[in-house]
């Protein structure tokens, strides 16, 4: 299934829109939306107190292949509705959806801010400032971890916030953008390994992994390729890919920033702390130099360019495919 041309159009609109803009927080942002709609799955789960694990997962599984149909004909229906009301009132929800959907510009901008506290000195706000995109305890870290856990951001979101939601939006329009976001929101609220969504978000966890598989892939050749057009060290970029591209728990997040650590000449990865508990984890990359401040600008350059060669590969396709 590919995007009729008004969609496609929309796609690119809305791509330029969040470049000038940027995501706005606002109570009526449809992610947030998606966050209120899995929090009742959540809510009714924890009224029934199941206790079986099997019956957790059984339970987890279900609540996911509901929340996604749902949300799938919801916003296959008010698009429909909207284009039979008016076709420039559907065409303007649809830039609006593929602009909430697609988020660069977000990203640019939060690092940014850490980047600017840090090349004024301000630790602490810096240190804030990372703790509202990463997972992390950021409290006690200095200046060169503040860096790389903004550069691993940086380079993981590519996939998951830029490339994989243009790739599903060309693929199925706004509707099937709504459903990849989904399914990022699922397992950001339960894909994890504690006692309480251990078997309850199993399945988000495995299903986000199958979302990202193939973007995370393509995001990380767009990188090399950025690697190469930006003039970083593009020999170490594949060195580094092909070696460590598995480094990481998840058998996506690695990719991209294995092509980053490589093109920028660092080591990311290492050991962080969550919730008061040190996590070991492999290293991505070699200490050839240093990690210094305008890793954060560089990072977002090969963001920024991978970006724009996805927009630019999908426009040569849609061309070939509809003449």
């Amino acid at each position: 299934m590919i995007i009729n041309q008004i969609t496609f159009l929309a796609i690119i609109l809305g791509f330029i829109i969040d470049c000038i803009l940027g995501d706005p927080q606002n109570p009526f942002h449809p992610i947030r939306f998606l966050g209120y709609i899995n929090s009742i799955g959540i809510k009714i789960y924890d009224k029934l107190k199941i206790q079986k694990p099997k019956l957790q997962f059984i339970y987890g599984m279900i609540m996911n292949i509901i929340i996604l149909i749902f949300i799938f004909l919801l916003f296959t229906f008010i698009v429909n509705i909207f284009y039979k009301i008016n076709f420039y009132l559907g065409f303007i929800f649809e830039i609006l959806m593929c602009y909430f959907i697609i988020a660069p510009k977000c990203l640019y901008t939060e690092s940014m801010k850490i980047y600017k506290q840090l090349k004024n000195k301000n630790i602490e706000n810096a240190r804030l400032y990372l703790s509202y995109i990463v997972g992390r305890d950021t409290k006690n870290l200095e200046e060169e971890k503040i860096i790389k856990a903004t550069v691993e951001t940086i380079s993981e979101n590519l996939s998951d916030g830029v490339i994989a939601p243009l790739i599903y939006l060309f693929l199925g329009g706004v509707p099937l953008g709504m459903v990849y976001k989904a399914i990022n929101t699922l397992d950001s609220m339960v894909g994890y390994k504690n006692e309480k969504f251990m078997y309850l978000g199993k399945f988000s966890a495995r299903l986000d992994d199958i979302a990202n598989f193939i973007p995370a892939r393509i995001s990380a050749i767009l990188m090399l390729i950025s690697t190469f057009i930006a003039r970083l060290n593009f020999k170490n970029a594949c060195k580094i890919y092909f070696r460590d591209r598995y480094n990481h728990l998840s058998p996506n997040s690695a990719h991209t920033e294995a092509v980053c650590a490589g093109a920028l000449s660092i080591q990311l990865g290492g050991a962080s702390t969550y919730k008061g508990k040190v996590v070991e984890k492999k290293t991505i990359g070699d200490n050839i130099k240093n990690v210094q401040l305008e890793d954060i600008v560089l990072a977002n350059k090969l963001m920024y360019i991978s970006t724009i060669e996805c927009i630019l590969i999908l426009i040569i396709i849609n061309f070939i495919m509809k003449g």
